[in-house]
């Protein structure tokens, strides 16, 4: 490739890079949106992420048509092929992250209509929400900087989420077999800690994307020994 075509084709990776980190940040502000919705009771903030919801799709769309463009007229290999095919599965990672958000806004919505207590744990939520959130951000900005270490990081952060998932089921147990009348609402809201254990692994997901752009391992079933042993 000479150096014009390259110059083209970098800047058709920055471009399609700024895609989806603006695409993540869409995300990140649904799920905020959705936990609020959840924990304030605001049924027209739900509304709003669901809304939002069809952005997110159109932008994945979008970014998979341009990556197809660029596969089909440039013909990448090596690490430059393994970048594509790792964007792709970033931004289908964001967009399933996006969904999550999207079941979170629906189930603040069936709490709300159910007439249920506002005394539900909804906020013994905003822990594990905030991890989430947060370990999505670390991994957009990983990805930013194609920072292997800090995609360590936040495959060893995800056990965090899962532990906070463990103990919020144990908590809402005990509610449920208290008060007899919250188990509807309460499975609600085992829907929504499910699903804000599922961003997390997405995150989690990514971290796995940027290891396999500058490494060229796929490291997606390895313990986190092979996970280091990768990357150094």
């Amino acid at each position: 490739m000479d150096k014009h075509l390259s110059t083209q084709f970098d800047s058709e990776l920055n471009g399609v890079s700024a895609r989806v980190m603006e695409l993540g940040g869409l995300v990140e502000s649904q799920i905020r949106n959705a936990i609020y919705a959840l924990s304030q009771f605001s049924d027209d903030v739900a509304a709003q992420v669901n809304d939002g919801e069809q952005r997110v799709n159109a932008m994945e769309v979008e970014i998979d048509r341009d990556l197809s463009s660029i596969i089909a007229r440039r013909q990448p290999t090596a690490r430059d092929l393994r970048l594509l095919i790792a964007i792709s599965k970033t931004t289908a990672n964001l967009e399933r992250a996006g969904d999550e958000a999207h079941k979170i806004a629906r189930m603040a919505q069936s709490i709300i209509k159910s007439g249920a207590s506002r005394s539900l744990p909804t906020r013994d939520l905003n822990v594990a929400a905030d991890l989430a959130s947060g370990l999505l951000r670390k991994a957009l900005d990983a990805f930013a900087r194609l920072d292997t270490v800090a995609a360590v990081s936040i495959l060893k952060e995800d056990d965090l989420i899962d532990q906070e998932f463990d103990g919020f089921v144990r908590k809402l147990i005990t509610y449920m077999m208290e008060d007899p009348r919250t188990i509807s609402a309460s499975l609600d809201l085992l829907f929504v800690a499910k699903a804000i254990e599922r961003i997390g692994d997405h995150a989690k997901n990514v971290a796995e994307c940027i290891i396999y752009i500058v490494k060229g391992e796929d490291v997606r079933h390895a313990t986190m020994a092979q996970v280091e042993s990768a990357v150094q």
